[in-house]
């Protein structure tokens, strides 16, 4: 039996982590039209299903099936630049360990982090982080980021003009 090699770069497929939701699902043209209507989040599958020929029920568990199997999940979002003493970082990190997953995952769960990605060159990863005069990057250092074990060196930029710049409301 030969081994499958991984890809590069990783595709999305191969850089998730498996759910515990159904695993055969086909992420085909309908999927992806539906996910498109779906930007809209006024649109009722009602909508979606008339504009794509096809049944409402078809929409509704086409949604269902891909947000148990992590492919989709519908969140409202916001422009933290529109939202008073709101604005958003980027954060570099080098890491003293290999397991860059494990660390992503740690500093996902900790408050104000929007996304993590793990990446190649000079960062191990980048975080998107929100903040408000009450999480502070002061407080975002001191409170957050100290709860986590082996960080080599962090930077810091500030986010001051984003472009569809729109997040989850994470705090």
């Amino acid at each position: 039996m030969s081994r499958r090699e991984p890809t590069f770069p990783p595709t999305a497929a191969s850089a998730r982590k498996p759910t515990s939701g159904p695993r055969d699902i086909h992420v085909d043209e309908l999927a992806l039209a539906i996910v498109r209507h779906l930007r809209d989040g006024r649109k009722s599958f009602r909508e979606i299903a008339a504009a794509l020929g096809v049944t409402e029920n078809t929409v509704r568990a086409r949604v269902r099936r891909m947000e148990r199997a992590g492919i989709l999940e519908i969140t409202g979002t916001v422009d933290p630049y529109t939202v008073p003493n709101h604005f958003l970082v980027l954060v570099g990190v080098k890491l003293k360990t290999v397991r860059l997953v494990e660390k992503a995952e740690e500093f996902g769960r900790l408050r104000g982090v929007v996304s993590v990605a793990v990446v190649t060159g000079q960062y191990d990863l980048i975080l998107t982080v929100l903040l408000n005069d009450e999480l502070t990057i002061k407080r975002f250092y001191t409170e957050e980021v100290a709860k986590i074990q082996d960080i080599q060196s962090t930077e810091t930029w500030v986010v001051y003009h984003h472009v569809r710049g729109r997040v989850p409301y994470v705090l």
